[in-house]
């Protein structure tokens, strides 16, 4: 890619002129003034976990119901738009004060709305469970979010009291979430030097460091890799501080709530049960030596016996397709019109108006994510764009994220109706990711291009199954001993090493493992949020399987998908499967999936 190229940056001003501006400035007095008139109305109508009566009228308690619906959708539409304006510049820019300290204020108020939704009215509706139940019917807007409250009803089991509830969410600003924001920081302002391969040296951004992997140079992933270690080392002391602060605080309130163990939320969360994750980790795990065939196969082709990790990531074959940003979007503007040209006119929309931040710089954060701003029916994607294959697949795994809210925006869903799983949120990425991938294969126009691309596609796929699962281990290892005691950097990076071992197999030189992936993916310190890594396997698995499904149905497919996106937050996600003839919790279901990836692994070693 052209490093002189200037690559688009997300433009959020027609969200808010600027963080200065009177229109933001409005829209956080309103939302103030929303959280306020929802406390106020709680009180009015009596709804109060500790005082929740034991008898309601049918038309009273419809009208109560009805009437806290609307208002907090409204607010927690417009929260969710300031939060993700913020983002915006927070994820983009961690040195912009102006944006953290704007958050850090208005981090109360939506702690405040939290607790109206999720502390009394979640407890008072608990304590009347069968009472909510009898009304589903009696109002539109109590049925179209009866799903929401029957949820709201089983989940108030694991609350504390409405006392205790309020403190935690009150200590969580000054506890795991600060810990979360101190590994934002710490990750996305620190640079390292890299000597390059003509000898100048370079102090670049951990992004640009950690892209370093995919560079066709040998000695140049070996040095980003060496970069890494050192870099990582040189803040593994605070990280390790960041997540026991983040594991501590999550296990202390799931043992308090009641919870079977540290997973047990997650589930809740995933809208999954343990026998659905049971059956897909079983799947995973059994396709473990078809992975470790592609990793061997790889490290033959490279001159060895085993892959270090600098050349897990390794670029394979050879393709004559450049892949500079513009070329990069017209790829996936053409392949996405070959599924749907309402996907197609959705991604030419993000890319015209700007809702892309495309490329790596000092003070962004590592990765890509989509974000969905509410208020104007809108998402922002960011990237770390480098120009190879892989971004391009990214780009398009961000953008499904992007129709899916589109979908969701479509049907009028409100902000209640929108939440989706962790598991069905990856649902369109993946088919978009998918549709790309194999648009790609079938392009290639040589053994070696063919090559190129199933390289690509496998090391993805290989970092969804494999590595999503040793980060599962990874994690479930971390909170079991964090009950007992605080874990050292060292501990750490011995679980990961772990981990990887018992995922990666022999297939990675285990002399040069990734012990300290754990500092710099954020996913391990989100405080509301733990084991946010099998549902990216879920995702791909269960995307495969409905790409199969639309292989079989063609265009007829393609509206009932779109009515699958606009309600992945309104059900179970065995239920929405079931509309599809699709059994999560049958095994051979995950390794049907698995099966067309040991596929492209067999053509892989055999070119």
């Amino acid at each position: 890619m052209n490093e002189d190229a200037q690559l688009p940056q997300w433009d959020l001003t027609n969200v808010y002129p600027g963080l200065e501006s009177a229109e933001f400035e409005r829209a956080t007095q309103e939302l103030a003034d929303q959280v306020i008139a929802l406390e106020s109305y709680l009180s009015e109508n009596e709804i109060d976990p500790s005082s929740a009566a034991s008898d309601h009228a049918y038309e009273d308690l419809a009208r109560k119901v009805a009437g806290f619906l609307t208002r907090i959708s409204a607010a927690q539409e417009l929260a969710g738009t300031i939060q993700a304006y913020l983002t915006g510049f927070i994820a983009t820019d961690s040195f912009n004060e102006k944006a953290k300290k704007t958050l850090s204020l208005l981090e109360p108020l939506f702690v405040r709305l939290n607790q109206v939704e999720l502390v009394k009215f979640m407890g008072w509706a608990g304590k009347i469970g069968p009472q909510i139940e009898a009304i589903l019917d009696a109002d539109p807007i109590i049925t179209s979010h009866s799903f929401y409250l029957t949820d709201l009803v089983e989940q108030s089991v694991y609350m504390m009291s409405p006392a205790e509830e309020e403190l935690a969410a009150e200590l969580f600003l000054s506890g795991a979430t600060a810990w979360n924001k101190l590994q934002g920081n710490i990750t996305s302002q620190l640079t390292w030097e890299v000597e390059m391969e003509d000898g100048e040296v370079k102090r670049l951004p951990m992004t640009s460091v950690i892209n370093l992997r995919g560079n066709p140079s040998e000695v140049m992933r070996r040095r980003g890799y060496e970069a890494e270690m050192a870099a990582w080392k040189s803040v593994e002391v605070p990280l390790a501080a960041a997540m026991n602060g983040v594991k501590g605080s999550q296990s202390t309130i799931f043992k308090r709530r009641g919870r079977e163990d540290a997973v047990h939320k997650s589930l809740d969360q995933s809208k999954i049960d343990r026998e659905t994750l049971e059956a897909m980790l079983a799947a995973m795990k059994a396709s473990f030596p078809s992975f470790r065939k592609y990793f061997k196969a790889k490290a033959k082709r490279l001159g060895k016996q085993s892959l270090p990790w600098w050349d897990l990531f390794a670029p394979m074959g050879k393709s004559r397709r450049t892949f500079e940003y513009p070329q990069a979007q017209q790829f996936v503007l053409e392949n996405f019109a070959r599924f749907s040209e309402e996907l197609a006119d959705f991604a030419e929309t993000a890319f015209k108006n700007n809702w892309i931040d495309a490329g790596p710089r000092p003070g962004k954060r590592a990765g890509a994510f989509c974000m969905r701003i509410p208020a104007v029916k809108e998402s922002r994607v960011m990237l770390n764009f480098e120009g190879n294959l892989d971004w391009v697949f990214t780009l398009a795994h961000e953008l499904g994220h992007g129709f899916h809210n589109h979908c969701l925006f479509q049907a009028g869903r409100t902000a209640l109706q929108t939440r989706n799983p962790m598991t069905l949120a990856e649902t369109a990425s993946i088919m978009c990711e998918t549709i790309v991938t194999n648009a790609a294969i079938e392009m290639a126009e040589s053994s070696e291009e063919e090559l190129a691309i199933l390289e690509t596609a496998l090391l993805g796929d290989s970092q969804v199954v494999v590595d999503i699962y040793s980060r599962y281990l990874f994690e479930t290892e971390v909170f079991n001993r964090r009950k007992k005691a605080e874990l050292s950097a060292e501990e750490f990076n011995e679980i990961m090493d772990w981990a990887q071992a018992e995922t990666f197999g022999d297939g990675l030189d285990a002399e040069y493992r990734h012990k300290y992936i754990w500092t710099w993916k954020p996913h391990y310190y989100r405080p509301g949020l733990a084991f946010y890594n099998y549902p990216y396997a879920f995702g791909l698995l269960f995307g495969t399987g409905l790409y199969t499904i639309y292989q079989e149905r063609g265009a007829a497919f393609v509206d009932e998908y779109k009515d699958l996106l606009s309600s992945t937050g309104m059900g179970q996600a065995a239920e929405l499967a079931a509309r599809f003839g699709i059994d999560l919790r049958s095994q051979s279901f995950w390794e049907g999936s698995l099966k067309l990836i040991g596929e492209r692994v067999e053509r892989y070693v055999n070119l």
